[in-house]
Formats: structure tokens, sequence, C-alpha cells
């Protein structure tokens, strides 16, 4: 039978907010074995009824069922619509039509009435006190409301209320963006809420990013020195006629009982200053102040349709501990992103205060040096008059464990509850095997994504920093789209990459830039500046087609493609003889083969900043074929193949000896094909003596890690990709599995063998770069595989690869098109062969080439016409679940 399994919007089901007409995408289900689409039908309509459709595509003959773009429509600003598709398919089934999905529109093109309005001035510059606003108005005959919708942001952070309840389940709304030129509003569907009579909407506000206290230098007022709001409803009566009610100078502002909030250092709550009823009827605001007009251009404003930050799992506390100087402690059992809430009662003027950290020290004590400044602090003083629950409301912390300074009464571990906090984005990768370490760094690896995606790509989210840094964001973005949709969360922070370039195409090290301008004190960026180092930069290339390869999206590329073209302009601009270096570069960050003291690589900076040249410039090629950009396309590809030799005569002598001989080096000239063919056996075979020269670890940094594995395996070493990978003395990724990491560290010896730390300056132990392993484990471990030319897995490659003495593995994926699972198992072994059963999941209207490497005979083909290739058997199928055995010589 054919069903549509499920129909998204940008990849959503739902979107509250959208500026323009989103791409339309379904899933198929049929219990039949290569199904491909054959047609469909799509409607989009004013109720889900059907009956006023706005949009009737009728039967379109295509096997397209991802990013349909159907153009701009006309679409009504505040409102909701629905969008339904049915489909056939070359069995001859129909499908019937699915489920809606549901967009919501933004204010379009009808404007804003409403106003930016603050209860602070710019005296309150320096101030991390929230404020409070509200408005009273009157609804006549709200039982023939057809619908009402609110926009609302703020110049800070906001909680949104109507009626006493807040609106919507988001959290530390807007976000962060390079607010200057790209302010996200929200939208809410506030249908049925409201009431006939009295109604109030309120607001409280918080610094945040925009005006609080941010970065390794610690200023404030990056953006502005005043928290403000602005909101607008927008309410349809069932008779047609409109009604508006926004922020204007009629609102009313108060202090509020949050005196203190800041993003790395916490939050201070005073529940005797709670005023009851405050955002509700029938409270005497009588007191509260005028709230004062701020001019700010709201051209900025942006609809945000979906990835808003949401409390997203609860854990429970599992633990308190003692340590030996007498702390009390409790463990949540996971380091992560987010709040403590807590239930308490006591005594009016009672405080609870507690610590936020993430390691113990060698003695077992509380760690707090790693925060550097930030201060990871919650203080709340109770009311006193019942029990009372509180978390947090303008801040989040990173840790595992809490220290509890005060609290009244017994510390029970039922009164503690760890909320995580990240931006909501569907989990759509999943790997488990048979060896348990394995299965703990993949773990890892996603907690580490939830730890650092919390509204923008972070480096890590405890100390005094917690920014976008681009090369993290980059080498990382693969591994994190196996793991969630990241598509939607990319898209809005290119965005920012794309407004903050320099006029020239300079790409700044953080995304949103706030280093720029106050870094004068900074040992390195003060000199060396504060944009456009290689592998960081390249995120504003390789991150878009990141999207394209695992979601077909061409949309983000058109978005950015200017910014893609403007960076490496930029690095032509400043190459000589299409060698590149600029200014301040990373290079390979923090190997451990730099000198002693030094956080710079000895990979020199002249050859990783022209591979990375040579790597974007040809994806950029790429990617203006993808989009028709011919001319584009040939004058790239031909610059790409004129860096490549340019690279191949500095770096490789005439005898084909890399000059730099680094495993970094090696890496980068074999995973970006800038070996000459003649000489890619010996880099090889090189790359591996440096590896056996460590007694088998890496030595890499941020630049050479994230490829190390691919480098190995795809020119012939699998076994020793296998065995760096299961590894786990140190350095190796398992070292610190064995260690008790539940996230990836920022350093392969954050925690010593001796239990000493690395250094207090720049110590993460939630910091995912290290992490990008992970596409290694989807990608060739068990083999699921994007094919270029079919992106988005419209064509899958599996090719999965046995090795590491582990038994089975099950990997699935959940592409655009549905679940792809690969599972495959040794069920027989012996000294020249291994027996393996792979079973494959494909979905419908995807199809897939299945890759047995290195595989002697198929006794078990499921129907899979399997022939012989290069290295093994391969064959190519359609849609179904298919069980295949095979030997494989070892």
């Amino acid at each position: 039978m054919l069903s549509i399994a499920k129909l998204t919007l940008d990849l959503e089901p739902v979107l509250h907010g959208v500026d323009r007409m989103p791409v339309i995408g379904w899933e198929i289900e049929s219990d039949n074995r290569n199904v491909k689409q054959v047609s469909y039908w799509l409607q989009i309509a004013q109720n889900e009824y059907f009956n006023a459709l706005i949009f009737d595509s009728g039967k379109v003959n295509s096997e397209i069922s991802n990013n349909v773009d159907i153009g701009e429509i006309a679409l009504l600003p505040s409102m909701r619509y629905f969008v339904r598709v049915q489909v056939q398919d070359n069995h001859g089934e129909t499908s019937e039509w699915s489920q809606a999905a549901t967009f919501i529109t933004g204010l379009l093109n009808a404007g804003w009435q409403a106003e930016f309005i603050s209860a602070e001035t710019p005296a309150d510059k320096n101030s991390s006190a929230t404020t409070s606003l509200r408005k009273s108005f009157v609804i006549d005959n709200a039982g023939n409301i057809a619908f009402a919708v609110l926009h609302v942001s703020a110049l800070g952070l906001y909680e949104f209320y109507l009626n006493g309840e807040k609106v919507g389940n988001d959290e530390l709304t807007p976000g962060w963006t390079s607010y200057h030129h790209h302010l996200l509003y929200q939208t809410y569907d506030l249908t049925g809420l409201l009431q006939s009579g009295e109604n109030v909407m309120g607001a409280i506000l918080g610094a945040g990013w925009f005006k609080g206290d941010m970065g390794f230098t610690r200023h404030r007022n990056y953006y502005g020195d005043q928290t403000a709001l602005i909101c607008q409803l927008e309410i349809l009566y069932n008779d047609g006629t409109k009604k508006s009610i926004h922020s204007d100078q009629n609102w009313k502002g108060e202090s509020s009982p949050i005196i203190f909030s800041e993003i790395y250092d916490g939050e201070i709550y005073d529940a005797r200053k709670e005023m009851s009823g405050w955002n509700n009827k029938n409270y005497p605001a009588t007191s509260w102040r005028p709230v004062n007009i701020v001019d700010y251009d709201k051209k900025t404003l942006t609809a945000q349709g979906s990835c808003k930050v949401r409390q997203r799992e609860l854990l429970t506390a599992k633990e308190i501990i003692m340590t030996p100087q007498g702390e009390r402690v409790i463990d949540f059992g996971q380091n992560l992103s987010g709040w403590v809430e807590f239930r308490v009662s006591g005594r009016a003027g009672d405080k609870v205060i507690l610590r936020h950290f993430e390691v113990f020290d060698a003695a077992g004590n509380v760690y707090l040096d790693n925060l550097r400044s930030a201060k990871q602090r919650v203080e709340y003083t109770l009311k006193g008059d019942s029990e009372e629950i509180y978390h947090p409301h303008f801040t989040w912390q990173g840790f595992r464990y809490v220290k509890i300074e005060e609290y009244p009464g017994e510390v029970a571990l039922d009164n503690f509850t760890a909320i995580v906090l990240h931006s909501a984005m569907e989990q759509t990768g999943h790997f488990s095997c048979s060896n348990q370490d394995l299965n703990q760094l993949h773990h890892n690896i996603l907690w580490g994504l939830k730890g650092n995606f919390v509204d923008v790509p972070t480096d890590c989210p405890q100390r005094d920093e917690r920014l976008g840094w681009t090369g993290d964001a980059q080498i990382f973005c693969r591994t994190a789209s196996y793991l969630m949709q990241t598509r939607n969360f990319f898209a809005k922070w290119l965005t920012d990459l794309r407004c903050d370039q320099t006029p020239e195409g300079g790409v700044p090290h953080v995304i949103p830039d706030i280093l720029d301008g106050h870094c004068e004190n900074d040992r390195l960026l003060s000199g060396g500046g504060t944009h456009s180092a290689s592998a960081w930069a390249d995120a504003a290339v390789i991150n878009p087609w990141t999207m394209y390869l695992m979601y077909g999206d061409t949309r983000v590329l058109e978005n950015q493609y200017d910014s893609m073209k403007g960076w490496i302009d930029f690095m032509q601009a400043h190459a000589e003889n299409n060698l590149w270096r600029y200014r301040l570069q990373f290079g390979d960050w923090v190997a451990l083969d730099a000198k002693e003291g030094s956080y710079f690589g000895a990979t020199p900076d002249d050859l990783t900043c022209t591979a990375y040249y040579a790597w974007s410039t040809l994806l950029f090629a790429k990617a203006a074929k993808v989009l028709n950009r011919r001319a584009d396309h040939e004058r790239y590809l031909a610059l790409h193949h004129a860096i490549v030799r340019r690279f191949q005569d500095e770096f490789f002598t005439p005898t084909g000896r890399l000059a730099a001989r680094t495993q970094t080096a090696h890496i980068l000239a074999l995973y970006f094909n800038l070996v000459p063919d003649a000489f890619r056996q010996r880099t090889t075979d090189t790359l591996v003596e440096l590896l056996e020269e460590q007694g088998g670890h890496l030595v890499t940094g941020f630049v050479g890690t994230p490829y190390f594995c691919h480098a190995l395996s795809q020119n012939g070493r699998a076994k020793e990709a296998w065995e760096l990978l299961l590894k786990d003395d140190f350095p190796s990724w398992l070292y610190q599995v064995k260690a008790g990491a539940t996230t990836i560290w920022e350093h392969w010896d954050g925690i010593k063998p001796d239990g000493s730390m690395w250094s207090a300056d720049m110590n993460s132990f939630n910091h995912y770069a290290y992490g990008a392993v992970g596409e290694w484990l989807y990608r060739v471990v068990d083999g699921i595989e994007t094919d270029e030319e079919h992106p988005g897995f419209k064509h899958a490659i599996i090719q999965p690869l046995i090795g590491g003495g582990v038994s089975w593995v099950k990997a699935c994926y959940h592409s655009v098109y549905g679940e792809i699972c690969v599972q495959w198992r040794v069920i027989a072994e012996n000294v020249q062969e291994k027996t393996v059963r792979l079973d494959v999941t494909i979905p419908p209207n995807a199809t897939a080439t299945i890759s047995l490497l290195a595989a002697e005979s198929v006794s078990e083909t499921d129907g899979a016409d399997f022939i012989h290739s290069v290295g093994g058997f391969a064959a190519d199928v359609g849609s179904g679940r298919y069980q295949i055995t095979y030997v494989l010589r070892q």
C-alpha cells in the first residue's frame, strides 16, 4: 500500500512564521520494492478542508519529492496555510491525500506598526537586571475570533506572557544573530487564548547577547545599551474584520525579581520582589513607569519558522557527593547545557546558591578554574510562603556537577532536575555496535552537539566564551548533519556569516562577530586580526555545500552563493602565484606536534592555507554548476586546477616527498586530492610511517583530525584506520571514553593520566570539534554515503567497512526520503575469511549502490544483481529491504 508518511516544509512538519514560501518535501511508505514516484499533486489552502485553495499543481509527472519549490505565490500576512500531497508510483498505486502540514506567515509586506519599547534608559547600559513590561487591552466577542497570531522579538532576551501564561515553549528568544543586519522574530498562534473583556500582554526582558557581558574580552553593549520589546498581535474575526494590538508608548514597565542575569555568570532571583499577577488582568499597575521608544531599524526583522531553543530533555540527579574538602555536589551523570530546576521550602530570605562545573580535580574536589571568569552561579532568595520551584530564565550553564553552596533544609536528589537546552532539531542518526567504547564515543559526540548547538554552534558552553567559532562548525558540520536535521540551524547561522563578512569577502573567526574592534588587548588577535583564517573562514563554502550533499538543498546554496564567491575571491586577491596565506592563521590548532607551550601545530600555514584554498574553490565550482552558473563553474574549476598544480610544485619534491613531514600535511594532501597520482602510494605510506612513529597515535589538531581515518581508509589502509579509531591510551578518542567522559574534550589530554589538567585557560570538557570522527562512523564504518550527483541520499552508496574486531554494527540515518538502515554482522570467521550478513533498508523513491568491499563471493543476494567491481562486488538496488550474505577475505 502506498502512503505519505511525512510531509515537510523546509524539512519541518510545522512552521510558525515564514517570510517566503517554504520548499516542500514528503516521505513515501510502501510495502513494495523498487518504488519510484511517477507523479505528485500538491495543494495549498487556507483551511484544513482544502475548499479554499490558493495553489493547485494538478498532476505533475515528476520523480521529485523533496525541495519542491513552487515559486512565489500570493500569501497573506499573519495567516495559517495547509499543504497536502498525493502521489502515484511506478506500481500503479495512488496514495490517499497526506496529512496536512501547516505554516503561518509572518508580517510579509504588511510591515510593523509596533515600536521597540523599553523600561530602561541609556543610563542602564551596565545593568544586568531584567525588566517587566505589560499592557492591558479589551477584546469584544472573543468567540468570534477566527485566528489570532502574535509576532514578537526583542533587543535582548524575552519571555512573553498572555493572561498570566507563558506564550510558546521557546527559550532564549529571539536568539543570537548579527542583530544590526538580521534580527529574528517569533510567531505564535494565540487562537482560543484571548478572552472577552480585559486581556493582558506581558514580557520580561534580559540583557542576553544584545547588551550583556560577552566574549573572553568581557565587553558589553556590543549591539546596543537598552533592552527593548517589539510585538504585534494580529486578530482576524469570522466576519473578515481585523484588529491589531502592538507595542507602543502606552505600555508600562517595572523592575523584575531577576535582579541579575548574564549568560556567563548566571542569574540572581529574589522571590520576595515578585509581583503576584503582574502579567494578568485586574493587576493595579499604577506605580509602573512609562516606557521609552527605542529607535531601531525594523528592516532587520526576519521571521523564524523553526529551530528555536527549547527544553529538550530532563535528567534526574544521580548522586550526592561529598568532596574531600567537604563540599556537597550533585552529579547528573552527563555533561550538558541547560539549567537546574529545583524545589525548595524555607523561610523568607533563605537562599539557594548553586555553582555549575564539569569535572573534579585530581584530589576529587570541585574544579572551577577552566571556567575562567565565568561564574556559572545561580542564587535564589526564597519568599517563604510555600514550596517554591525555580529555574533560570536568560542564562544557561554547561555542567555535569552542581556544587550546593547554600540550600535550606535537606538536600534530596528528587528536588533537583537538569533541563537540557538546545536548538530544536530532529535526531536523524542512530549508531550502535558490539564495541561498547565506540557506543560511548558516539554518545559523547551526540551530547557534544546537544551541548553546543544552543542557537549558534558554540565552541563550548561553560566558560567565558561560547562563541560561534567558524572552524569548529566547519569540521563538525557533516557529523552534525548525520546526527540531527541541521538544515535550518545552519541556514540561520550562515545568514549571519554572510552579514558579518567584510566588504572584501573576509570571514570573521566567530559568527556572530563580536571580536572585531574588541581585541586590542588579546595577544593573538590584536596583531593578527579577527577574520580570514584558513579552515575557519572556509565554513563559508564547506557548510553550504554540506547542506546540499545531506539534504539536496539548493536554497541554502543560492542564499550563500555571493558569500561563498566572496570568500574565494578574497583568498585569490591575497594569494601570491596561487599560494595563499593571510595574517593570523590558527593552522592545525592545538595539535600535539606543536612546540612546547604553543597552540599552533607543526604543519606550515602556507600548506594548510593553500590546501583549503584548493578545496573550497573546488566545492564552489561544483556549487556554481549545481546552480547553473556556467561561467563561474568554468572559471573557478580552472582556478582550482591552477591551485592544485601550484600546491604540488611547492610542497612535493620531484621524487614525491611531501616537504612537510607531519601527519596533518599528508592527511590534507590525500583527502583534498592534492597528491599527484604517481605519488599517492608514497604519500599514504609516509602517513602510515608517521603514525607508526607515534606508536599508532595521532598527534593532529583541529585541521588534521577530522580527515585522518578517511585519508587512511580511502587509500587502502583500512586496518590502520580502525586501529587508530580504537586506540584507548593517550592520545586517542577512546582515552577520553576510558577517563569517564560523557562529551568530547577540547584537548586530547584535557585530563592527563595522572589526573592533572592540561591547562586552566582553555580546557573545555564539552567541545565537539574532535567529534568530527562521527561522520567516519556513519559514512565508512556503516557505509551510509550520499552521492553528490544525486544529493540528499536520493541515491545512496552503501559501502560498509568491516574490521576492527567489531562483530556487528547497526546505524540508521533518517534522510529526507526516509530511513536508511545498514546493519552488518560477522556470522562466521577463520584465519582466511569472514562471512558477513548485511541488512540494508532503502526508502521509497530512492535508490542505492551496495558495494561489498574485499568480497570474494556473494552467497545470498536477496534479488540484488551483484557484479564484480573494483575491490569486490556491487549491485544497484531500488527501495526495500535486502539481506545479503557474503564472504570477505581477511
